[in-house]
């Protein structure tokens, strides 16, 4: 395995936990309400800012990017406060010191991502950062959209790469572009979830990854 894909907000950081997600997305209806737009059926009660841009996107298709952007800055915001995973960390450092290049393949925006990796020191450990595509949440996993540019930008087959993530829309996605996925269940309940969506093995710890890679 030459290559490690690895999915952002859990296993490298707790994007949300400084800035919670019900309160981004209640910012985000709310610049949304501010410009005079109404606010999709549904989004009042939507505390996932990454699910109420679905929303947005699927009943206002032309207001798409300009809600992806707010979110955006608003992720950015949230990643300067954001809490850190170590394991993660290690897992960054372990596979430079091994020779597995990395790429981090988020539902997050890519920008607040660079900026997260940047303000840690950590961006000359990733090879690239594949974001969701703004304006465009169906790129977001499930699909394997942003897998596999990552792949074709590393110039990497399915075979030569493990993807890590938290959530059972990665082992899906992951499934879909043919990559393996290890789950990361840093939540109770989560184990099961991952293992019903078919992750090949799953760890309650990203530095037991790191310990395995070393």
């Amino acid at each position: 395995m030459k290559h490690v894909l690895l999915d952002f907000d859990g296993p490298v950081c707790s994007v949300f936990a400084g800035l919670p997600a019900p309160e981004v997305a209640r910012r985000l209806r709310e610049g949304l309400l501010a410009t005079g737009e109404k606010a999709p059926a549904g989004s009042e009660a939507e505390t996932d800012p990454l699910a109420l841009l679905r929303l947005v996107a699927d009943a206002r298709p032309d207001l798409a990017e300009s809600v992806d952007s707010a979110l955006a800055a608003l992720e950015t915001e949230a990643v300067r406060i954001s809490r850190p995973n170590s394991g993660g960390e290690s897992v960054l450092r372990a596979c430079v010191r091994s020779g597995r290049s990395v790429s981090v393949v988020s539902n997050n925006a890519g920008a607040a991502i660079e900026v997260y990796l940047a303000d840690h020191g950590l961006s000359g450990y990733v090879a690239g950062v594949f974001g969701r595509v703004t304006g465009d949440p169906s790129s977001m996993k499930p699909n394997p959209r942003l897998l596999v540019e990552a792949m074709e930008a590393a110039g990497a087959k399915p075979a030569d790469c493990v993807f890590i993530g938290d959530a059972a829309r990665d082992v899906e996605a992951g499934d879909a572009a043919g990559v393996a996925t290890i789950g990361y269940a840093n939540k109770p309940g989560k184990d099961a979830k991952l293992a019903a969506a078919g992750a090949v093995a799953i760890v309650d710890s990203m530095q037991r990854i790191a310990d395995a890679l070393a």
